[in-house]
C-alpha cells in the first residue's frame, strides 16, 4: 500500500453504486418519455457532479435500460471495467423505490449485514444514491422498479468476500461517497467489520483474524472453524481489535506467519511493510531472554529477515516468545472487554511455531 502522499497523485475513480446511480437515471429518464442523456451526471453526497458516459441504452414498451462502464481510477478493484447496468419500470404509486439483483448482482443470505436476507446486495448508501437521482427526475416521491446488473459479476464474485459473507450469486452493488479513493484501507476495513457481524449474528463465539491464507488455512484447521469464523484481516490487525471493542465474541485467534507477528509484539497494529519494519535488534534482545547464544544474539541483530532471524536462534524460545509479545500488544487494544485471546504463530507452510492459547484479555 503506498504512503498517504502517493495516493493523492493517483487518480480517484467511481464506485458501483455511484455508476448504478447515473445508469438509474439515465433509464428513467427514457422511461418518461424523454431521452437517454448521455452524458449522465449525478450529485454525490459529498457535493461532486461527475459526468458518465452510456455505454448501452434499451428502450422498450413498459422498461428502459442503461449502462455505465465502471471506471475505478487507479485503483486495483476487481470491478474496474465491469459494465453496469440498471432496468427500471414503474411501480405501483406509493411503493417507493423498489430494488431487484439482475445478473451478476448477489443476494444476501446470511444476517449481520446492513441488509437483511433474501434482499438484493444493492448496499443502503448506493440505494439512497439511486433514489435521489431518479427524484432529480421524476419528482420528490418516485415509484420504479429498479434491477441492478453486472455482466460477468457471479464469477467475479468469488474473488472478493461476498462468498463468505453469504452473499451469493454475484457482486455487491457498494460505496458510500461515490468515490473510489486509490489503495484505500477503508473498504478492507468495512470488509472486516462486516465478517465479524456476520459471525455474530450467526451466533459464533470464536472467530480467527488471520494475515494471510497460509494462517487462515491452518488456524481453521486447528480448530475445526468454519469459513463464517474467519476474518480476513490482512495487515490492519488494530482495525479488526478496535471493533472488536465495541462488537466483543467470546473468543479470538490472531494467526499470523513469524514476521508479521513479530511487528505485533513490537506494538504495530498495521503489518503493512510501509508502516513499520522488523526491528532485529528486538528480536535479538528478545532471543537473549530465551537463552540464545551471544553469537546467535549477534547475527540476529543484522539478519537478512525475521525468518533468518528465527533460523539462528539456538534458544529455541524465541517463536513462543514472539507470540507471547503479539499477545500483550492485542491484549492492550481489549483490555477492557471480555474476550479469550489467542496468538498463533505459522510457517510459510502453515506449520505451527507457537502459540498462546486462549487466555482472558479483558
Amino acid at each position: 500500500m503506498p504512503d498517504e502522499p502517493l495516493t493523492q497523485t493517483l487518480r480517484r475513480g467511481w464506485t458501483t453504486g455511484a455508476c448504478a446511480a447515473a445508469a438509474a437515471k439515465a433509464a428513467v429518464s427514457a422511461l418518461i418519455g424523454g431521452d437517454f442523456p448521455d452524458p449522465v451526471s449525478i450529485a454525490l453526497p459529498q457535493g461532486q457532479t461527475p459526468a458518465f458516459a452510456l455505454a448501452m441504452q434499451q428502450r422498450g414498451i413498459d422498461f428502459a435500460s442503461a449502462g455505465i462502464i465502471k471506471d475505478a481510477g487507479d485503483d486495483p478493484d476487481v470491478t474496474h471495467g465491469v459494465l453496469v447496468i440498471a432496468k427500471v419500470w414503474r411501480a405501483a404509486p406509493g411503493a417507493g423505490v423498489l430494488f431487484h439483483a439482475g445478473p451478476g448482482v448477489g443476494t444476501v443470505t446470511r444476517p449481520g449485514l446492513p441488509l437483511p436476507p433474501g434482499e438484493p446486495a444493492i448496499n443502503p448508501a448506493p440505494r439512497a444514491l439511486i433514489t435521489r437521482a431518479l427524484s432529480d427526475i421524476a419528482g420528490p416521491a418516485p415509484d420504479f422498479h429498479v434491477e441492478i446488473s453486472i455482466p460477468g459479476g457471479e464469477a467475479l464474485a468469488l474473488r472478493t468476500l461476498n462468498p463468505r459473507l453469504g452473499i451469493n450469486g454475484g457482486l455487491s452493488v457498494l460505496g458510500t461517497t461515490g468515490i473510489v479513493v486509490p489503495y484505500s484501507c477503508a473498504a478492507w476495513i468495512d470488509s472486516i467489520h462486516r465478517g465479524i457481524d456476520v459471525a455474530r449474528a450467526c451466533g459464533l463465539s470464536h472467530i480467527a483474524g488471520a494475515t494471510g491464507s497460509t494462517s487462515e488455512a491452518a488456524i481453521m484447521q486447528m480448530h475445526g472453524m468454519s469459513d463464517v469464523a474467519l476474518i480476513e484481516m490482512g495487515d490492519f490487525v488494530g482495525g479488526m481489535l478496535k471493533y472488536l471493542r465495541r462488537h466483543p465474541v467470546a473468543r479470538l485467534s490472531i494467526a499470523g506467519g513469524f514476521g508479521k507477528m513479530t511487528k505485533l509484539g513490537q506494538g504495530l497494529l498495521d503489518l503493512h511493510s510501509k508502516r513499520g519494519e522488523v526491528d532485529r535488534g528486538w528480536l535479538a534482545a528478545l532471543a537473549a531472554q530465551g537463552g540464545a547464544s551471544p553469537a546467535a544474539v549477534a547475527a540476529m541483530a543484522t539478519a537478512n529477515s525475521a525468518l533468518h532471524a528465527l533460523a539462528l536462534d539456538d534458544g529455541g524460545h524465541l517463536a513462543e516468545l514472539v507470540a507471547e509479545q503479539a499477545w500483550k500488544t492485542a491484549k492492550n487494544q481489549i483490555r477492557d472487554v471480555d474476550i479469550a485471546l489467542e496468538v498463533a504463530v505459522f510457517d510459510r507452510a502453515g506449520q505451527l511455531l507457537a502459540t498462546t492459547g486462549f487466555k482472558p484479555g479483558g
